[in-house]
């Protein structure tokens, strides 16, 4: 599709899910079929998580015990009680779990947040530096979540044999549930239920904030007076939509790292 703006509701719709991309064959913009990088992606995430360690950095550097600011009050409070969540549900001995946790809810919630803004903002900024197509919610693209929950499996892996040795693992895997007569279907069942784990989690997030970012186009193409009210309904439910994904994600990774550190099932 070329540059120009769109004209009808159809062609708005379409032109506002193509992504900007980078063909890394010729290093050319445009759609290279495996070899192709979703810029919008990439830089939106960069951009996001930037911000968010900038602004975590800012709050390490000023610091005061004795008269905190209100942003570092609000994060010591949200840090409080994600750490007093965690705490319920992994039992194993790791400082890593809480920080993970909240960089998880916060990132992602972030990321989600992109989508509370006018469809037609960053787009329109960028078309004046001949960008013809950008897709600001970076959530709604699953090789961002898929890469997530892949991450989330790499940790998982490495929880289970950190915990068990690969003597327990390879045990589990080709004796449960059916016993050692059986470890190929054991062996089958097991890999099936590892591969689900990070499938449901980027499909779920996935899904629910395409469907959410659709419903924000097709209520752009509607008149403007039902913008202003069904879109302004529309965003202050969404709001609750992103932060239970960015919830469900984060509190599924604990879980999942929990499952793995357990010795007995």
């Amino acid at each position: 599709m070329s540059n120009l703006p769109p004209q009808t509701g159809s062609e708005y719709i379409q032109h506002h899910l193509e992504h900007y991309q980078l063909n890394l064959h010729d290093f050319t913009f445009g759609d290279g079929g495996f070899w192709t990088l979703n810029l919008d992606t990439l830089l939106i995430s960069i951009f996001t998580g930037l911000v968010f360690l900038g602004v975590f950095y800012f709050i390490v550097r000023k610091f005061k015990s004795d008269n905190p600011g209100k942003l570092q009050v609000a994060v010591e409070m949200l840090f409080e009680a994600i750490d007093k969540m965690v705490r319920e549900i992994f039992h194993g001995k790791s400082l890593l779990m809480a920080p993970l946790a909240l960089t998880v809810f916060i990132w992602i919630f972030l990321l989600n947040a992109y989508d509370l803004l006018p469809v037609d903002l960053i787009p329109r900024i960028l078309f004046f530096f001949g960008v013809g197509h950008f897709r600001d919610l970076a959530t709604n693209d699953p090789n961002l979540t898929f890469a997530l929950s892949f991450s989330v499996f790499l940790l998982v892996i490495f929880y289970n044999f950190k915990a068990k040795g690969w003597k327990n693992v390879a045990k589990e895997a080709l004796t449960e549930p059916f016993g050692v007569w059986l470890f190929p279907i054991n062996f089958i069942f097991r890999i099936i239920e590892e591969a689900v784990k990070p499938l449901s989690l980027s499909l779920r997030l996935f899904g629910n904030m395409f469907a959410g970012e659709l419903i924000f186009f097709l209520i752009a193409t509607t008149p403007w007076w039902i913008q202003w009210t069904v879109g302004g309904v529309w965003a202050i439910f969404h709001v609750l939509v992103i932060t239970i994904q960015a919830f469900i994600f984060m509190m599924l990774t604990v879980i999942y790292l929990s499952m793995a550190q357990e010795l007995e099932h």
